[in-house]
């Protein structure tokens, strides 16, 4: 029988098809444990800023604004360097210990900056360390969601990272807005209590992961193959001799193999000379660089911090206008991420996604550099229903910025490596990410004031246009494809990266699945790894 080759119908039956164990406590533990990573970033970006506009905290630090702007964005430095270093722990401590000592050092910095009382050096020295542990966090947190998720759903799975990014960013905002309302200026409770809440969501993560299970693809980088099935079979939740459980084992075993025949036994020095040396490999480093270049180039950010100011050219003003509006929009931007983690990311595909995304940001930047340039000049003459409509436009640009350029970069930096470079791999976009995000923040004022903020939004609907290229030419479709399968998309010469993959091949393997479900086929891999008494009965505990 043909099936519908709609995006939507191939989703709907690649869950259906799945084995329904798969879905289990087990596998929701460890993705909810590591996506928790995210609130880290979310609540820091939320309320630091917020937290040196509080009048306690100006009293007690009496800091100029030049000072002022250096706290709120050394943690970025901090998230850099943490990034980069994260390499250096993943692949020897495993993945759950390496998040339990990223939310901890997170956590000192963030207690560190609460109990600072006014000396400035002590609390420089809490956000330089909180943001070893918030750019730490963002390597692991994805990709350990993406090394455990089936294959069908792994976008969904992984950008719940970004959704509790989001949910932190909306809480901390308005944490600093219930402080700075029912607490006195006068008691220094008024910004410390923002500072300590942001403990609370790393705390959870930790205790969670106790009940969490390891990574089986890194077990068996670690050559612990038995214990890697145990901790499979307690991800899946299926029987030892299960088809989908044998396919899916193998297909790691096999990578694994391939990769130390033909390279060798690993070294840290040896994976960062496979990562820029082999031509594979160096394309994931440009696809995942080129993604955050042009997610930062693209104005998100900027017209995040640029809301309230157009707030106040349509008569919207006062005092609790910047906490209230950016609060709002971080709660429209979670909105539209779950939408993006729910209906997009998996059921269109990536390049879909990333194109409409995209296009909506063109859309919205060329509204609003018109009805910029139009009302700086005759401000009284503007019409109210096109200020009305400029508001609508930054919403929708929210849209368009959740399900594409805000989202995938995250999740291709989690699942284009191979096993043996994939915490390199992420360690280094993510340090990427960090420093280029500290550069654009600092530059952004002085783009702004340059190119009469009108033409800043010309400049990033110009940038959208070449993203909008890009991905149509030079970004792969991973959606449907396991973290082995995509190796193959790297293979292939670099004018076809934006072609698919041989879908017939993958419906070839589908019907294979179900023929040996049919056939109650029994792995005689797995039987050489799992005795046949237990086969039947071991679930891998």
């Amino acid at each position: 029988m043909t099936r519908s080759t709609t995006s939507l119908a191939k989703y709907i039956h690649a869950i259906r098809d799945s084995p329904r164990g798969i879905y289990n406590h087990n596998l929701a533990v460890v993705v909810v444990s590591f996506a928790l990573c995210g609130c880290a970033k979310g609540w820091d970006e939320g309320s630091a800023s917020a937290i040196t506009q509080l009048k306690s905290f100006e009293r007690m630090y009496n800091l100029d604004n030049n000072t002022v702007s250096n706290i709120v964005s050394f943690v970025n430095l901090g998230a850099g360097v943490g990034a980069l270093l994260s390499f250096l722990l993943n692949d020897r401590i495993g993945r759950r210990w390496s998040m339990r000592l990223y939310q901890l050092v997170y956590i000192i910095g963030s207690l560190i900056s609460c109990f600072s009382y006014g000396n400035v050096g002590v609390l420089y020295a809490g956000r330089l360390i909180a943001g070893l542990g918030i750019g730490a966090l963002t390597v692991v947190g994805p990709m350990t969601i993406a090394e455990v998720a089936p294959k069908a759903t792994r976008g969904l799975m992984t950008l719940l990272f970004n959704v509790c990014m989001l949910s932190g960013q909306a809480l901390g905002v308005f944490t600093v807005y219930g402080c700075s309302i029912h607490i006195s200026p006068a008691k220094n409770l008024q910004y410390q209590i923002p500072w300590f809440t942001q403990t609370f969501a790393p705390s959870i993560s930790i205790i969670l992961s106790f009940f969490a299970v390891e990574s089986p693809r890194w077990i068996i980088l670690s050559n612990k193959r038995q214990s890697a099935l145990a901790s499979l079979l307690r991800l899946r939740g299926l029987p030892a001799n299960h088809p989908y459980v044998d396919a899916e084992y193998n297909e790691m075993v096999r990578q694994v193999e391939e990769e130390d025949t033909s390279l060798g036994p690993t070294s840290s020095l040896k994976v960062v000379k496979e990562t820029f040396f082999i031509r594979s490999n160096l394309r994931r480093v440009q696809l995942s660089l080129v993604a955050y270049i042009l997610a930062q180039m693209s104005g998100a950010n900027s017209v995040t911090n640029y809301l309230p100011t157009i707030f106040g050219m349509v008569g919207i003003k006062g005092s609790g206008v910047k906490v209230y509006t950016t609060g709002l929009y971080a709660i429209t931007k979670l909105i539209f991420c779950v939408a993006a983690s729910l209906c997009f990311v998996d059921v269109l595909g990536r390049r879909k996604s990333l194109m409409t995304g995209i296009i909506i940001q063109i859309i919205c930047h060329s509204y609003l550099a018109g009805y910029l340039s139009f009302f700086t000049k005759e401000p009284s003459t503007m019409p109210k229903g096109a200020s009305d409509a400029a508001i609508a436009f930054i919403y929708i640009h929210a849209l368009g910025w959740a399900i594409g350029l805000y989202t995938l970069p995250y999740l291709f930096g989690a699942e284009l490596w191979p096993s043996r470079i994939r915490s390199f791999g992420g360690a280094l976009s993510q340090c990427f990410h960090w420093l280029f995000y500290f550069a654009i923040t600092k530059a952004t004022p002085s783009l702004l004031t340059g190119l009469h903020t009108w033409g800043a939004f010309v400049l990033f609907a110009g940038f959208c246009i070449v993203a909008l290229v890009y991905t149509f030419f030079l970004v792969p479709e991973t959606s449907g494809l396991s973290l082995e399968e995509i190796n193959k998309i790297f293979e292939r010469p670099l004018y076809r990266l934006g072609q698919p993959l041989a879908p017939e091949r993958q419906n070839d393997e589908d019907d294979d699945i179900s023929r040996l479900n049919n056939m109650g086929y029994v792995s005689t891999h797995l039987e050489r790894l799992i005795p046949a008494t237990q086969s039947t009965s071991n679930r891998g505990g």
